[in-house]
């Protein structure tokens, strides 16, 4: 059956404490590269992906908090040489379960995908090679070898059809160019407002909008859909006029989350001195600081915050909904400073990492971090492209071997302490505290947040320690926090409508 779920005892800490069994024979994946194709990467992450039907393609079925999703092999490849196989068996990084022995027996749909996109994580980024999916039935305990051709590579990047009200800019950075050593676009989407063709001296306030996780520049085609409740309140006769910029967020290590980093380079500073700049002049923006807002969800809401911190003086506001963590002593369930492991708390027990609205846990920290460990280079999770490995990359130091150094080791969870000092460079909450004197009187009225207080993540308890500091902060906090009884991640305090409106509010206030 195609429609197979994975075993819940598959992930029992019981299983894995038993004696070690007898080797099961051997399963392998013997993966070719079509002689078709016209690009040949030659190094890369190497994986093999086992679904539950072609569509999606297993590819696009990778989500640790869904038992439906993808079983994922994973190895490096260092040279693969013309006409070379590639064999991935159980030597092979492991998500959901730690040992290729333990898939159950079953019909599968596989497909391999050859990583090596540098600029981009995402599993179809632009030179990255993958197979058709393919039926397979598979066992372990009987073993038998799995032949995959690459046949397809992913296509360069191209931003889709503009429309009267969507469009797309691509600004050379000369920022992140010289920090990676080679040519970087920043990519950015654009929504513009209504009558903007007709009234040609009319200048705007400018909204720069943060999607969640790996939210892309296109998405901008998608809010402006004709049935979307976005365009009805965009485009509404008495709704607030501005330009809308919306920011990418494809980075090497997954999203950038549009800061200055060790390890990704200075996007704050290319977001703040080139592309805004850049996007002000060519769609007639009034380009002045009480002219730019910020809204953002989740990841989104947590760079809105951000920048207005990083860039005070640039930005007049910024609108954030369950903010990714804004004090590190939540860093969702984790102490950073005071905790001694990130996959177990101090109770002893597996550390949640996600949750449904009553409270029943999702996933584990370590349940994420193996699906993490699977996908990232070396088996690292630090360089998987997802979540934790987009924190640990925008929060972490650099290491010595030029990639990002792990806040935590990979198998055991260990913290490791020797970084802390630079993480707390983007606790948002104690980078306020350490400088509200300066810092207060600059934000004011800037700050409005939202979140629920049953969010899947935990976010919630960030927000409070945050809220604890503002409440007491001397000179006093001037802005807005608002929690959602029992409400989840996806709640929003405000209509598309309102959040409009308060942001032309304050450009009106300020602007006077």
């Amino acid at each position: 059956m195609l429609e197979r779920l994975w075993p819940a005892v598959l992930f029992s800490p019981l299983l894995f404490g038993c004696a070690e069994q007898a080797a099961p024979a051997a399963l392998r994946f013997e993966v070719a590269k079509a002689k078709r194709l016209t690009v040949k990467p030659s190094e890369g992450r190497l994986l093999i992906l086992i679904g539950h039907k072609k569509d999606p393609e297993p590819r696009f079925a990778i989500d640790a908090e869904d038992v439906k999703s993808s079983a994922v092999l994973g190895r490096d490849v260092k040279k693969w040489l013309a006409g070379a196989v590639i064999v991935v068996d159980a030597s092979a990084d492991t998500f959901p379960f730690e040992r290729q022995s333990q898939l159950p027996k079953g019909d599968y749909v596989v497909q391999a995908v050859l990583q090596v996109n540098r600029d981009f994580s995402g599993i179809d980024a632009p030179g990255n090679l993958n197979s058709d999916p393919k039926e397979a039935a598979l066992d372990p305990a009987q073993g038998g070898v799995i032949p995959i051709e690459l046949t397809h590579e992913s296509a360069p990047e191209e931003a889709p059809d503009e429309t009267e009200y969507v469009k797309y800019v691509r600004v050379h950075s000369k920022l992140l160019s010289e920090f990676r050593g080679r040519p970087v676009d920043l990519r950015a989407g654009v929504i513009l407002p209504r009558g903007f063709d007709h009234d040609k001296d009319r200048r705007y306030p400018l909204r720069v909008h943060i999607g969640g996780y790996g939210t892309r520049y296109s998405e901008v085609r998608d809010e402006m859909e004709e049935s979307s409740k976005f365009r009805k309140a965009w485009l509404a006769e008495d709704a607030p006029r501005m330009v809308m910029l919306q920011l990418d967020g494809a980075g090497p290590y997954g999203d950038p989350y549009q800061v200055n980093s060790d390890n990704n380079g200075p996007y704050g500073d290319a977001v703040t001195r080139e592309l805004i700049p850049y996007v002000e002049k060519k769609y007639r923006c009034i380009g002045e600081p009480y002219a730019r807002v910020l809204d953002g969800a989740s990841t989104g809401g947590w760079v809105a915050l951000a920048l207005q911190v990083f860039y005070a003086d640039f930005f007049n506001g910024a609108w954030a909904h369950a903010p990714d963590p804004v004090d590190f002593r939540a860093f969702e369930l984790i102490n950073i400073y005071e905790d001694a492991n990130a996959y177990v708390n101090k109770h002893g027990f597996e550390r949640p990492a996600s949750r449904d609205v009553d409270g029943d846990v999702r996933t584990t920290v370590r349940h994420e971090c193996r699906l993490e460990r699977a996908m990232g280079l070396g088996g690292r999770w630090e360089l998987s492209g997802r979540d934790w490995c987009a924190w640990n990359a925008v929060f972490g130091p650099r290491g010595a071997d030029g990639l990002p150094k792990p806040l935590w080791d990979g198998a055991t969870g260990a913290i490791d302490a020797d970084v802390l000092d630079h993480w707390r460079k983007y606790d948002l909450r104690l980078r306020m505290e350490q400088d509200w004197v300066k810092l207060g009187p600059k934000l004011r009225g800037k700050l409005h947040i939202w979140v629920g207080e049953a969010d899947d993540y935990f976010l919630n308890n960030a927000v409070h320690l945050l809220d604890g500091f503002l409440s007491a902060a001397r000179p006093p906090f001037v802005g807005k926090v608002t929690y959602g009884m029992g409400e989840n991640h996806f709640w929003r305090g405000l209509t598309e409508r309102g959040l409009l409106d308060e942001m032309a509010a304050r450009v009106k206030t300020m602007g006077k």
